[in-house]
């Protein structure tokens, strides 16, 4: 069976590459390298053992989508493929409405042209905005707060409007928490640009020496600690849950938003503690303001996941921290 999988040499989209192959599935990547590098090609090989099809192709253009998708007749397609740092969404909401919104709009066009009628899309948590109480629900509003979130939510208006369409057409968006960590081997992982937003790589280069200390912003959080709580989840449980998604289209028609998460808040002390322990590493920081829009504590309710097909986080905290930091020691440059 082909997959069309749309940044798939991105973070997580190279990850859920590297576990569609080892699946059996034969992968086809569609990705601008806007934001990744094609060494990530190579790597998905040595992991795999297989090499996916790789086209250097905007979600844009339309004419290229339906070329790729004569020549190759896949059955669904996971897209990834979008710009998502959520403080330039909000200096450059423009270049987000376009390459988000437009992309998506290309690309379920000519899914529709090609006949593929099953789509898994990368959502995200910021859909359900600041307000929402923890442990976050499906059911939860949706109120994005900025024009990244906003974006999201828009794709899935789509997808839903897609379902009641064309009953044929089923799709599956995963709401997703705060992806860390790296496959097992070093090979593949996150190669941020520029200094990172998340904390986890932020970690990593304080580790590596490429930045001089962590900032932890907020110290007066209602939380044991005093700092803000998320769900970080393991990359690979992440790919996994995308896996797990397609079978779930075989059975599920219409449209679906899902969490990914591990059901269990982790404040920034914590984290940065634990990846103090299992990497045997100390490293700098100190305490500084809350940061403006941040909230305290979120994180997700992951049940529906776990009835509609069977998915659980594996994977712990000491395991995201040691496969970050293999990640970070084994390529300091990233691709470079």
């Amino acid at each position: 069976m082909q997959i069309l999988v749309t940044g798939g040499t991105g973070y997580i989209g190279s990850h859920a590459c590297v576990e569609l192959l080892r699946a059996g599935y034969e992968v086809v990547i569609a990705d601008n390298l806007s934001n990744s590098s094609a060494a990530v090609l190579e790597r998905i090989e040595r992991i795999a053992g297989r090499a996916p099809v790789f086209y250097k192709l905007d979600v844009r253009d339309a004419e290229g989508l339906r070329l790729l998708l004569k020549r190759h007749p896949v059955k669904a397609a996971i897209h990834f493929a979008g710009v998502k740092a959520v403080a330039e969404s909000v200096a450059d909401p423009l270049k987000y409405y376009d390459n988000n919104v437009n992309g998506s709009l290309a690309l379920f066009t000519a899914m529709r042209a090609a006949g593929v009628k099953h789509m898994v899309f990368s959502s995200s948590a910021t859909v359900y905005g600041a307000q929402a109480v923890s442990p976050i629900g499906e059911q939860a509003v949706t109120a994005p707060v900025n024009p990244y979130g906003r974006t999201k939510l828009m794709i899935e208006e789509i997808l839903r409007d897609l379902c009641i369409a064309d009953p044929e057409f089923r799709a599956v968006a995963l709401r997703y928490f705060n992806p860390v960590g790296a496959h097992a081997s070093g090979l593949i992982g996150e190669a941020p640009q520029g200094t990172p937003n998340n904390l986890m790589p932020y970690i990593c280069q304080v580790a590596a020496g490429k930045l001089p200390e962590l900032q932890v912003f907020g110290k007066d959080y209602p939380t044991p600690d005093g700092t803000a709580v998320r769900d970080y989840i393991h990359v690979m449980d992440l790919a996994q849950g995308h896996l797990q998604a397609l079978d779930y289209l075989e059975r599920a028609p219409g449209f679906s938003a899902i969490n990914l998460g591990t059901g269990r808040g982790t404040s920034v002390l914590e984290i940065l503690q634990t990846f103090e322990r299992v990497n045997q590493i100390t490293i700098p920081h100190r305490m500084a303001a809350r940061r403006p829009g941040d909230t305290a504590v979120t994180y997700a309710d992951p049940r529906l996941a776990a009835e509609l097909f069977g998915w659980h986080a594996a994977l712990g905290l000491a395991d995201m921290c040691r496969d970050a930091w293999r990640w970070q020691r084994q390529n300091p440059d990233a691709y470079a």
